[in-house]
């Protein structure tokens, strides 16, 4: 996993348990079938295959056999496979090949909860509210609502609208809430964006009624 914008380092996970001298060796990366991200041609940085987009975008650390991806972004998600050839009597012999898979992450911005209606707000009335999240990737799981009055907590589901930027690839969610005016109790209401097992759940600023 790598953050966005930030270097993702991807592992060749060679031993080299014959410490084999790097000049003997031609290690590349790929991703998929056809993109060439890194060439390494018997000690030698080489240019000349890669794509495009990879050009001055990477980095071989070859003591601990890692490929660093600059300015990971959305588009540099998938597979990618390490080979490493051993040039063998002239013709190179592949001894090593392993993939990784990449996943981007964008941090959401802080769930936030707005007012949808304007006025004043009457006991057993309808309140009407948004809550809205932005920039971040991938697509999350759920968005949910708590409300909290006296001793008890509750949670509801609501419909979550998601938006994805043609360009950033970045997302948006809101989900809305429609419930009755709380009468002569506190109520706290809360938003709740579920990332994943992974990246856990951001939670808004509790709104007091």
């Amino acid at each position: 996993k790598s953050f966005l914008n930030h270097t993702a380092y991807l592992s060749c996970y060679f031993p080299n348990s014959q410490k084999t001298d790097v000049k003997d060796l031609r290690v590349f990366w790929q991703k998929g079938d056809v993109e060439v991200v890194h060439e390494v041609y018997y000690g030698q940085e080489k240019h000349d295959n890669l794509s495009p987009k990879y050009i001055n975008r990477t980095k071989m650390d070859m003591d601990k056999w890692t490929l660093q991806l600059l300015n990971a972004g959305i588009v540099d998600e998938g597979q990618y496979t390490c080979i490493i050839q051993h040039r063998d009597k002239g013709s190179p012999k592949v001894i090593h090949t392993s993939e990784c898979l990449l996943h981007v992450i964008a941090n959401y911005s802080q769930p936030e909860i707005a007012w949808l209606d304007t006025g004043e707000l009457k006991s057993n009335e309808y309140l009407n509210l948004s809550c809205s999240s932005s920039g971040g990737y991938p697509e999350p799981k759920q968005m949910t609502w708590l409300i909290s009055h006296e001793n008890i907590t509750y949670g509801l589901i609501r419909r979550m609208d998601v938006s994805q930027d043609a360009v950033t690839k970045l997302y948006n969610v809101t989900s809305k809430l429609n419930i009755t005016v709380p009468t002569n109790t506190l109520t706290n209401i809360s938003c709740l964006l579920h990332l994943g097992e992974q990246l856990g759940i951001l939670v808004s600023v509790p709104l007091g009624i």
